[in-house]
């Protein structure tokens, strides 16, 4: 069974790196044909890929023309995948969700917001490149329970970090429950903890997962740390 994930996941790669469109429409019609949920198919194909996809090009071992061609045919596939969630009844809960401005992690974004709206939330879904200002005013229009920055990049945790910063100094939303990952925090051990996020997680199924977990859970000023090492992976990303 593994080695025929493996091979699905492989041949998927490899239509979405070379612009193979039918191909990859394939590989999206055998797993269809099979029966499997949309939560399934974000679990263990799309979100593995995108990561694949995500390595590769930040490690130089894939071309810009082969990044373009998997992130447009992943924001395609990303923007079907949607209906095919299972949708739970509605949560009297707001999340504002922001992500980094390359492509790859505001489609990261994109497939955390799809699956956290179907889990119930009402979700406002920014995108990347939105200045601290902007953010904190729509936190308070929104009367917003959650902020999610999911895919950040290295650039842009100083402006995470000054965020969550303010966001305690004004006081604004003091009940607000702010979650991080994917990205930078998936690649830097402590730094969820460091910049005082509630929790964290490692892609957009346990994102869901750790926020239904711990919905009360808020970090305290003295909790907040600076290099201390980050706990192995488990079910619950949780601050301690």
């Amino acid at each position: 069974m593994a080695s025929r994930q493996n091979a699905l996941l492989e041949r998927f790669y490899t239509a979405l790196i070379s612009g193979d469109r039918a191909g990859a429409r394939d590989v999206m019609d055998t797993v269809f044909s099979a029966d499997a949920e949309g939560e399934q198919v974000a679990a263990h194909l799309v979100w593995p890929v995108l990561d694949q996809v995500q390595k590769a090009y930040r490690h130089d071992q894939l071309s810009k023309l082969s990044y373009h061609y998997a992130t447009r045919m992943l924001r395609s596939i990303t923007d079907q995948l949607q209906i095919r969630y299972a949708q739970k009844a509605r949560r009297d809960e707001t999340v504002l969700l922001v992500c980094g401005a390359e492509e790859s992690e505001e489609l990261a974004g994109q497939l955390a917001a799809d699956l956290l709206e179907a889990d119930g939330y009402t979700v406002y879904f920014t995108g990347g490149g939105i200045a601290n200002d902007e953010i904190v005013a729509q936190l308070a229009e929104l009367q917003a329970q959650k902020l999610v920055v999911f895919g950040a990049i290295p650039p842009t945790v100083p402006q995470t970090r000054q965020l969550i910063d303010r966001l305690h100094d004004i006081g604004a939303c003091p009940n607000l429950q702010i979650i991080v990952g994917g990205g930078v925090f998936n690649r830097a051990e402590g730094l969820a903890e460091e910049i005082g996020a509630d929790l964290w997680a490692l892609d957009p199924i346990e994102l869901v997962e750790v926020m239904d977990e711990e919905p009360q859970r808020r970090m305290t000023p003295d909790q907040r740390t600076v290099g201390r090492r980050r706990r192995q992976p488990t079910k619950s990303r949780q601050a301690a």
